[in-house]
């Protein structure tokens, strides 16, 4: 199965966390601070949570430093993002 690469804006020190699609971005919001990559690491297991895939499928591709960030998701279909549409 092929790998895609997907924008994500991603909301740090949100009160829950959680992860939505809006058709061209997903957005992720995660508890943890920005400090040190906790958000970025969080990030990353909420997007495999939500994805139903083992968290080693789901790569920081850019954007360590921002909020908004490239993932590589292997075996990732389109599908499964139109799930977590609003």
């Amino acid at each position: 199965m092929a790998s895609m690469l997907v924008t994500v804006r991603a909301h740090p020190r949100s009160s829950r966390t959680r992860v939505e699609w809006d058709g061209s971005v997903l957005h992720a919001w995660v508890t943890a601070p920005p400090a040190g990559g906790a958000a970025n690491r969080a990030l990353l297991e909420a997007v495999a949570r939500a994805l139903d895939v083992a968290g080693g499928r789901v790569r920081l591709a850019g954007g360590a430093a921002g909020r908004s960030k490239r993932l590589e998701l292997d075996g990732v279909e389109v599908a499964a993002l139109e799930a977590l549409r609003v």
